[in-house]
């Protein structure tokens, strides 16, 4: 089975798969403060042909590895995410958590406030487990490796314009109340392309923490298709 890569979002954990059953995919921690490096560190670890995904920054590592290397993707797979360069908004709020950590606060402090916008209302509210495991991972993430995903975040471009020339199975998937990465960010992903498969979920930010066994069922049958030749040609 082609091997499969898993991406974590920013201040994120491979436990963001845990129930997701695909216990044997591969999932790389982002620790470089570059786009282009950090795809030519992954590319230079991992196997030669593989399937990848990711949620939110892995998702945009994730887009931009397979237009860096289209001949070692065997399929992509986004949730979460957005293909457009940053804004100045968002340029602005990352160094506003630059600042924060410089001045001593902690990854779990700096999760702990944007917990509204990780988490649905309704998780938030109901699920004490997955408000913990969500803290969990800011607290198990290195402050320097969070600065570095922060200033990853900065280096982003728009990677709308090359996703047409991908010729793989390509999965989107979308969560009803995300409040970072609404349903309209993945209809243009999904433009770009120019085919794939889209798996709405009713869920927040972090998707597949919230809905794992809905998430994880798309991400095995896109993996699936991931296996054939065929495969490289999406729009037979």
């Amino acid at each position: 089975m082609t091997p499969l890569v898993l991406l974590p979002g920013m201040n994120c954990t491979a436990d963001l798969w845990a129930g997701c059953d695909v216990a044997d995919a591969v999932t790389p921690r982002l620790t470089e403060d570059d786009l282009g490096r950090q795809v030519e560190r992954l590319l230079d670890e991992l196997p030669p042909v593989f399937a990848i995904g990711g949620l939110s920054l892995g998702a945009i590592v994730a887009m931009a590895l397979a237009l860096r290397a289209p001949e070692r993707v065997a399929g992509l797979f986004v949730a979460s995410a957005n293909a457009k360069a940053p804004t100045e908004v968002q340029r602005a709020s990352w160094r506003r958590w630059l600042a924060r950590l410089d001045a001593g606060a902690s990854p779990r402090d700096l999760q702990a406030d944007i917990l509204g916008v990780l988490l649905s209302p309704q998780a938030a509210a109901d699920r004490p487990d997955l408000v913990a495991r969500t803290l969990r991972m800011g607290a198990e993430t290195p402050p320097d490796a969070l600065a570095a995903q922060l200033r990853l975040q900065a280096t982003r471009v728009d990677l709308r314009g090359g996703l047409r020339r991908l010729a793989v199975p390509v999965l989107v998937v979308t969560a009803t109340d995300d409040a970072l990465c609404p349903p309209a960010f993945h209809d243009e992903i999904l433009a770009a392309v120019g085919h794939g498969d889209r798996v709405s979920v009713d869920a927040g930010h972090l998707s597949s923490l919230e809905r794992p066994g809905d998430v994880g069922a798309a991400v095995r049958a896109w993996r699936e298709r991931c296996q054939s030749p065929a495969a490289r040609s999406p729009r037979r």
